[in-house]
């Protein structure tokens, strides 16, 4: 059953890319449509109540579209991982488009990050809470309404736009960035790897849990929910976690001068 599956998506490959047929097309779509629901339940866990499911969907299925336009089987990368970017980015555009960060949400994350990142320069180690609180003259449970303000807006950082260079003219992203693109521009490569360098240098600073749920959540792809009965803890609490790593990280790479893009 499964052989025959490939063999047909194959097919469908082979018809579109030879002739762009509109049929093989939608069956592609219909085919990997998985990949765009499974990007848009991964990403609705830490977005606002106000984002709706269906919205993110819409945005991916533009993804989609692209990755099967533009995607080159030469190049020996599995489509779902090359695809899987392209969603991402089409849904974290279309959030952008809408403008669902409130401006509030937007200046407490800078607040949040420039604070980390001060306190982080002068201690020479992660800042702890109580720290961050008094320093933003703040209350525990005050402090904990931030994270949770925050948590939206956060959830973007690792997926903003970084540096000019993509294979389409675009901006690279953090996951095209740990992609292998054979044919990338030798300049492009010498950022991308100074990016990734203070990246893996900032990550590595982190707290060992906050280092553990970036490492469980980006890299094997769990859920906060998946995450939190790993570790013993709350989905709440892990999203905590989540926020203030970002906000670490956020921070540490904007005073290393490799901010984010807009």
């Amino acid at each position: 059953m499964v052989l025959a599956e490939e063999r047909q998506l194959e097919i469908w490959w082979s018809q579109y890319k030879k002739t762009q047929d509109s049929d093989a097309r939608e069956q592609l779509v219909l085919a990997y449509l998985y990949l765009v629901k499974y990007v848009a339940g991964r990403m609705a866990v830490g977005l606002a109540s106000t984002v709706d499911y269906d919205d993110l969907v819409s945005y991916g299925i533009f993804g989609l579209l692209d990755a099967i336009e533009k995607y080159d089987q030469s190049r020996g990368v599995k489509f779902e991982s090359y695809a899987s970017t392209r969603v991402r980015g089409a849904m974290l555009d279309g959030l952008r488009a809408a403008d669902w960060v409130p401006r509030s949400v937007r200046r407490k994350a800078r607040h949040l990050s420039q604070t980390m990142a001060q306190l982080e320069s002068k201690l020479g180690r992660p800042a702890e809470d109580e720290e961050v609180q008094k320093v933003m003259g703040i209350s525990p449970d005050e402090y904990a309404q931030l994270l949770q303000d925050v948590a939206a807006g956060t959830l973007l950082s690792l997926d903003e736009p970084w540096l000019d260079g993509g294979p389409d003219g675009e901006k690279l992203r953090l996951a095209d960035m740990v992609a292998d693109d054979s044919h990338e521009d030798p300049a492009s490569s010498v950022a991308r790897e100074a990016v990734l360098e203070v990246l893996a240098e900032a990550i590595d600073m982190l707290p060992e849990r906050e280092r553990m749920v970036i490492t469980l959540y980006y890299y094997e792809e769990l859920t906060l929910k998946e995450i939190g009965k790993i570790l013993d803890v709350s989905e709440s609490r892990i999203s905590q976690l989540h926020t203030k790593a970002l906000s670490r990280l956020r921070g540490k790479l904007a005073s290393r001068e490799v901010g984010l893009a807009g």
